[in-house]
């Protein structure tokens, strides 16, 4: 996967997770996915397809943080677990986060289409990626928790 795929992701998901969220974010270093498991206790998988490219992003919570992130983003108390309300959130965090990266790797000429969201609850789930290519990690942290974005996007 190409370095100027990264940044869309890193961009699209800080500005996301602060104005949506009045959540700050944290991007640590980047590193190669050495599995196919989701990260977190709640994780939204999208596909994106172009001309010349195809693959998927991953937005992976653990529980702490998607808690805390969904009851800022919709000014409410955190509930006590992950419910269809959190599911639902995650779908819109992953096509808002997705959507940005887009709109810039547009700017790179690169125009892709995106699919709906899948949601997947629970840790630990095998996520059957679209390319063989590696997947890049990019891991988050919050004052809630840790968060992953993942993409997997490789030349058809």
């Amino acid at each position: 996967m190409k370095v100027e795929f990264i940044n869309p992701f890193l961009s699209a998901t800080k500005n996301v997770l602060e104005t949506m969220c009045q959540t700050a974010v944290k991007a640590h270093k980047p590193s190669l996915k050495e599995d196919t498991y989701s990260y977190g206790a709640i994780t939204g998988i999208i596909g994106m397809a172009s001309d010349t490219i195809s693959g998927c992003m991953v937005l992976s919570f653990s529980e702490s943080c998607i808690l805390r992130v969904v009851a800022n983003m919709l000014y409410e108390e955190p509930k006590e677990k992950i419910d269809d309300e959190v599911v639902d959130a995650v779908g819109e965090l992953t096509n808002m986060i997705c959507g940005g990266a887009k709109a810039q790797l547009a700017k790179l000429n690169h125009k892709f289409d995106l699919a709906t969201p899948t949601m997947v609850t629970g840790q630990g789930i095998e996520i059957a990626y679209r390319t063989e290519a590696p997947t890049i990690v990019i891991p988050f942290s919050t004052e809630y928790g840790d968060f992953v974005v993942e993409a997997n996007l490789a030349e058809k």
